[in-house]
């Protein structure tokens, strides 16, 4: 039998607030970190809403002061910064700072993204028009490659074990959470660091997203409205930044350490369409057996699932595939299970949203409550005999908990989180 691998360290920056304590009690209290888009000139654009990670004069901002100096931040684009941000504070919470050969060699680094640094790669662009290639900087490659944040970091911690950055859309974080798990699985590591980042709320985004008719425009003066998984008005998604890490490892080394589990990372199962670019198979035929092969690597049936924080981003299709999926799995309206969508109030975090909500589903698991879906006010068809969470947080003992994450390209992946008795 598998030694269990277990959670010992959160972090996270999202559209609710810095830290995961103030995500998870915004996120419980039914608000929502969707609002207008005043980061940019949205004047004339059909999508003018996003989920944008509070400034440092905001309650519960980020301030990148906090966690780089000034010479780093100015080297590096904003999904390293926020990176950085819950990397240092999910390390913190596991009491994880290596200082010998071998703790240092026996550390992973696994930071998804979906898109690296575009906002970096549109300004140098820009510079590139204006004024000429001589006036790029040195740093500006490093500033965007995907793999940057998990390189920035391993360095600023000294991790020197295996690394990686799954870039594969919106299932890159849970990705990296089981490529994570199975390094330690595999005897490469003891423990990793892993989740995902993203920081893309740019015109180039915000316009290509627009243009595939995948982004919520008709709630521009309501934005908190915007995000409605599973509802019958739901458009769109709404394009949000941030990031969240996790650090997992072997019981037996959390407790050599004197490390208290959080919760057990007991099963990961991954899949792949080939069917189209953007869109799943409508009867979610292989992100169904994504959930099988993480409940089977759990050891689990269907039915001893207690709640499923589902990926559904709040677009028509999308949402229509998951519920599918998961009749497929569960039966005839989930079986049952309560499901919510926590997107509702992040928005779509893209490379982040899968270790986001891997980390609302252990905080579920914790504190025994279900975080609520915002805006299911006349469920679509398709969810009929669901049990949709919705209007405020339910309070319920749970011992597992599905959390999926599906991405373009017809990537599916799905994560199984146990209650640590």
């Amino acid at each position: 039998m598998q030694e269990p691998i277990v959670v010992t360290g959160m972090g996270a920056v999202t559209p609710l607030g810095t830290g995961v304590e103030t995500t998870w009690k915004r996120l419980i209290a039914g608000e929502s970190g969707i609002r207008r888009n005043d980061r940019v000139d949205t004047e004339g654009w059909k999508c003018r809403i996003a989920g944008l990670v509070p400034g440092r004069d905001e309650a519960g901002g980020f301030d990148p002061e906090a966690v780089m100096d000034a010479r780093d931040l100015r080297r590096s684009d904003l999904f390293i910064h926020y990176a950085m941000a819950a990397a240092s504070e999910a390390l913190a919470q596991a009491g994880w700072q290596p200082d010998t050969d071998a703790q240092q060699m026996r550390t992973a680094t696994v930071m998804a993204t979906g898109v690296g640094g575009v906002p970096a790669i549109t300004a140098a662009s820009e510079t590139v028009r204006t004024e000429g290639v001589r006036r790029l900087s040195p740093f500006v490659v490093p500033s965007f490659l995907p793999n940057l944040a998990t390189g920035q970091v391993s360095i600023r911690f000294g991790f020197r074990g295996p690394s990686g950055a799954p870039v594969t859309a919106c299932a890159a974080s849970a990705q990296a959470i089981g490529d994570a798990m199975r390094m330690i699985r595999n005897g490469e590591a003891d423990i990793a660091l892993c989740g995902g980042t993203e920081g893309c709320v740019d015109p180039v985004a915000i316009g290509g997203f627009t243009a595939a008719k995948a982004l919520s425009f008709n709630f521009n003066d309501e934005p908190t409205r915007a995000s409605r998984p599973f509802d019958v008005d739901h458009d769109g998604f709404v394009l949000s930044e941030g990031a969240a890490a996790l650090v997992i490892e072997r019981l037996s080394h959390a407790e050599a350490r004197g490390a208290t589990p959080l919760a057990i990372v007991s099963g990961y199962g991954t899949t792949t369409d080939a069917h189209h670019v953007t869109a799943g198979w409508p009867d979610g035929r292989e992100a169904a057996r994504a959930m099988r092969l993480a409940l089977g690597m759990a050891g689990l049936e269907p039915g001893a699932i207690g709640y499923v924080n589902a990926h559904a981003t709040s677009t028509p299709v999308g949402d229509a595939a998951e519920l599918a999926a998961l009749t497929s799995v569960f039966g005839p309206g989930g079986g049952g299970v309560p499901v919510s969508s926590t997107k509702s109030a992040t928005g779509h975090m893209l490379g982040a949203a899968g270790a986001i909500e891997a980390i609302f589903s252990v905080l579920a698991l914790r504190h025994e409550t279900l975080p609520a879906g915002l805006n299911i006010k006349h469920p679509m068809p398709e969810a009929e005999g669901f049990d949709l969470v919705s209007g405020a947080a339910r309070p319920v003992a749970i011992d597992h908990v599905l959390s999926n994450a599906f991405g373009f390209g017809g990537v599916n992946a799905a994560l199984v989180f146990s209650r640590f008795h």
